[in-house]
């Protein structure tokens, strides 16, 4: 008889694949979630029990030595993500301070999209500036990507994350493997 009592976790776009000559699209690993509301006073004695700083300014993001991400999503919100290790709802709790946590893990997941046509794959769906100039390394936000929100977080010169519901990650993907296309060309 099967183990009920432990769940697997699997992304959503399993076995999914796309890209072009310029721009690779890549499923990003299971990871660890929560959308975290706060107020200002309580910020320090949470990023101190996350281990990461959460960002107080618009548009920005941190990450821990250990890969642990913060992203600022609102003057009071962030969203936390950890690739490697759960325990961030534990983590808040043992903060003291005051705040709403809520565990996202299985509703969102995340493609990673890099290359040298990654930008150009992106704006095919979102019409955000994406130039490194305005949108750096680190910058973070919740946009829209075709007809889908999203949390788009810029890793590297040529590589961002875009993070979504599990229940639009197709179609995010397809839109992506279309703007990669289009960015070979």
């Amino acid at each position: 008889m099967a183990d009920l009592t432990q769940a697997l976790r699997r992304t959503s776009l399993e076995g999914f694949h796309g890209g072009s000559g310029t721009v690779r699209l890549t499923p990003a690993p299971v990871a660890f979630r929560i959308s975290l509301r706060a107020r200002a006073e309580d910020v320090a004695a949470l990023s101190m029990a996350l281990g990461v700083a959460l960002p107080t300014r618009p548009k920005t993001s941190s990450t821990s030595a250990d890969g642990r991400m913060a992203l600022w999503l609102g003057p009071d919100e962030w969203l936390v993500i950890d690739d490697k290790t759960s325990g961030l709802m534990e983590a808040c709790i043992a903060s003291g301070a005051l705040h709403s946590a809520t565990d996202v893990s299985h509703r969102n997941t995340a493609i990673v999209v890099s290359g040298p046509g990654a930008q150009a794959a992106i704006n095919t769906g979102c019409s955000l500036d994406l130039s490194l100039k305005v949108f750096p390394v680190g910058a973070c936000t919740r946009t829209l990507l075709g007809k889908v929100e999203v949390v788009l977080l810029r890793i590297s010169d040529d590589t961002f994350r875009v993070e979504c519901w599990r229940s639009f990650a197709s179609y995010a993907f397809e839109m992506l493997s279309e703007g990669a296309t289009d960015a070979a060309l």
